[in-house]
């Protein structure tokens, strides 16, 4: 008889083996009965032999643990979102984008896009250490309690798998068990969940993980990421996925052509009904792991993958009313307010009408029927208006021409959609806005303080600027609305750790027009300051890197405001970084300034993000196409023919990686 040990180990294997088969392969080797027998056997081993537990056992699938915080963590590989193609236009301009930055032929992965929440999965040696929600690609929330009770999540791997990954995918909720779910509801006399999508997504939030196990939740995976993997191709990492247990479609096809992509497209997008899950689309990858790494990505998306989101649901309501917003830097956005009405699975009450010229090209009026649609399937627009149901005596949309909120007279710049609100420091909702950006996530991260805190300290005329941030108190606060003394502690201790935030992010913080994540990063690495970026002339900015005329103006005019310069000198009082550490300083060179460097091929000592972080950090530029006004190149191991001729023909010359690093010592 074997000892309890070996009989857990033997166990535990082989109740794995049959959850593989029933939840990934779909093909039950054991009926449920003899299953759950199993199961109970090593529950009772399990508890009379504590010394042998381990939290990756199938008997942790059933939950138990409560989470009343999620943690948020840092994602070690970034999760970027996906550029949206509509046409076969716009999936041939792409293939003609990408076909200028790779040599040789492109094959391309067709995959089913699946709609639920997207999910990161850690496993080391084989084993799940950790789950995190996307959240905003570069942290997400830690749901690995959560993630444990989905029966298609393998929490140990089987076969040739490398010592450390990430694999990310899509929770989903199938549409039988999304229905069971809300016939159970029905049943008990509680509102039905409203679509299969939101119903995943919120299952992975739940405290208690116990309330998780009981919903019928899948994990379908797509996408390998991390170092040393030895993979060459996105079709072979599928393949390898699914040998290593985890649940991978099949639907996953090698195309040679758009227009074989297209046939993929066209089949899908008539038996993605016959699915049993939702799905919004397809995405097209390049296959090759290699040309992947020499497109590599924009600032929000890779360059070697694209989504091709099919026809948007339609539906037509009435719209009762038009009113209108005002944002953070004073644009005027339209509303349209509509009879509620179900899209794509939840209840659509407003869209944006965007701009004046949309109103007018649209000729759109109070009271009109109109056909709303969901682009890309998550945000609502009008469409069109049916002529044929307005009433005879419907008055032309007249656009504003005052504030909504403070009653300023509007402006419209030559060659801008919107209109504006000029009263910047004294219209309300953009003072709010602008708060509110300033301590979002990507920018100070203030934990403990939301929109609506931010919304109640203005009109309480407690703040009435970002740097008023710093010297609130507690007893300022404690007096608030919901505000209790833990709420009223972690917000002041958010704001003072805030100073600690990189310069980088400040910048962006500080809502200058036109001036994103990457700009700012652009900018506080050229000028390692905020006193240098503010002394610089536009001039001075357009010779930046990627800055044009448009930045270089906004940039200008945020700094020519004496009450903007104020703000700034306020925060440099309470310590805000402004100015690159010392720190983030170190190992900076200004070696390379003024090279416009290409790097190509596959590199021996250190990877090709490696190599263009190395440039950046000596002051030089990395370009993704070779031009006249390319320095040199880079070229590792199988730098394509057509690159290594485009060189030759504008005689660029090629160093070695070694050449390279001896160069920047």
């Amino acid at each position: 008889m074997n000892n309890p040990q070996e009989q857990i180990l033997e166990l535990r294997k082989e109740l794995r083996d049959h959850n593989y088969n029933y939840y990934v392969l779909d093909n039950a080797t054991i009926s449920d009965f003899e299953f759950d027998k199993k199961l109970k056997h090593l529950q009772d081993l399990e508890e009379k032999h504590p010394e042998f537990f381990d939290s990756n056992s199938p008997t942790q699938r059933v939950g138990g643990e409560v989470t009343k915080n999620f943690e948020t963590v840092p994602h070690e590989h970034r999760m970027y979102s996906l550029d949206n193609s509509y046409s076969k236009e716009d999936l041939q301009d792409w293939e003609t984008r990408i076909k200028k930055l790779v040599d040789g032929d492109i094959q391309y992965t067709c995959e089913l896009k699946y709609d639920g929440a997207s999910i990161s999965l850690t496993y080391e040696n084989g084993t799940l250490v950790k789950a995190v929600t996307r959240g905003d690609g570069f942290q997400g929330d830690n749901v690995t309690t959560n993630i444990k009770t989905i029966k298609s999540v393998p929490l140990q791997l089987k076969g040739d798998y490398p010592s450390k990954f990430d694999i990310r995918g899509e929770i989903v909720l199938p549409f039988d068990g999304f229905n069971k779910m809300n016939e159970a509801r029905i049943e008990i006399g509680e509102e039905p969940y409203r679509n299969p999508r939101n119903t995943a997504s919120g299952s992975l939030k739940l405290q208690d993980s116990t309330e998780v196990a009981k919903r019928p939740l899948e994990c379908l995976l797509y996408n390998l990421t991390g170092a040393n993997i030895k993979i060459s191709t996105q079709f072979e990492s599928l393949e390898k996925a699914r040998q290593w247990g985890f649940k991978v479609p099949n639907a996953a096809k090698l195309a040679n052509s758009i227009d074989e992509v297209l046939e993929f497209v066209d089949y899908w997008n008539i038996h993605r009904h016959d699915l049993p899950y939702e799905t919004d689309g397809i995405v097209i990858k390049v296959n090759n792991l290699q040309q992947q790494e020499e497109l590599g990505y924009t600032a929000k998306a890779p360059r070697w993958a694209m989504a091709y989101k099919f026809k948007a649901e339609q539906v037509s309501t009435k719209l009762n009313s038009i009113t209108y917003q005002v944002g953070r830097t004073g644009a005027i956005t339209p509303v349209a307010n509509l009879a509620p009405v179900e899209l794509a699975g939840t209840t659509v009450k407003r869209a944006s009408l965007h701009n004046a010229d949309q109103i007018e090209k649209l000729d759109i009026r109070v009271g009109d029927e109109v056909f709303v649609e969901k682009g890309g399937e998550i945000i609502p627009k009008i469409i069109a208006v049916d002529l044929s149901k307005r009433e005879l005596d419907s008055v032309k949309t007249e656009y504003i021409t005052q504030c909504p909120e403070c009653e300023t007279e509007l402006i419209r710049q030559e060659g801008e959609a919107q209109h504006y609100c000029p009263n910047y420091n004294g219209c309300n909702p953009q003072i709010i806005g602008r708060i509110q950006h300033f301590i979002s996530r990507k920018a100070m991260d203030i934990d403990g303080l939301g929109g609506e805190t931010v919304a109640l300290l203005v009109n309480e005329g407690l703040i009435f600027n970002y740097s008023d941030l710093y010297e609130l108190t507690k007893e300022h606060v404690i007096p608030l609305e919901r505000m209790a003394e833990k709420s009223a502690d972690n917000l002041i201790n958010g704001i003072s750790n805030s100073v600690n935030i990189p310069f980088e992010r400040v910048l962006f913080a500080l809502g200058i027009r036109f001036v994103g994540e990457t700009v700012a990063k652009k900018l506080a690495k050229h000028y390692k300051s905020i006193d240098a970026i503010a002394n610089a002339t536009e001039d001075d900015l357009v010779g930046v890197n990627e800055i044009g005329v448009k930045i270089a103006e906004s940039v200008t005019a945020f700094f020519a405001s004496e009450k903007n310069l104020y703000i700034i000198n306020r925060l440099k009082q309470f310590g805000v970084q402004l100015e690159i550490s010392a720190e983030e300083l170190k190992g900076q060179t200004e070696i390379l300034k003024g090279d416009i460097i290409v790097v190509t091929g596959v590199f021996e000592y250190v990877s090709r993000n490696e190599l263009k972080k190395l440039i950046e950090n000596n002051g030089g530029k990395v370009s993704s196409s070779i031009s006249s006004k390319t320095s040199y190149i880079v070229a590792g191991n199988n730098m394509g023919p057509s690159k290594k001729q485009k060189a030759e023909q504008l005689s660029i010359s090629l160093i070695s990686e070694n050449e390279f690093l001896q160069k920047i010592k």
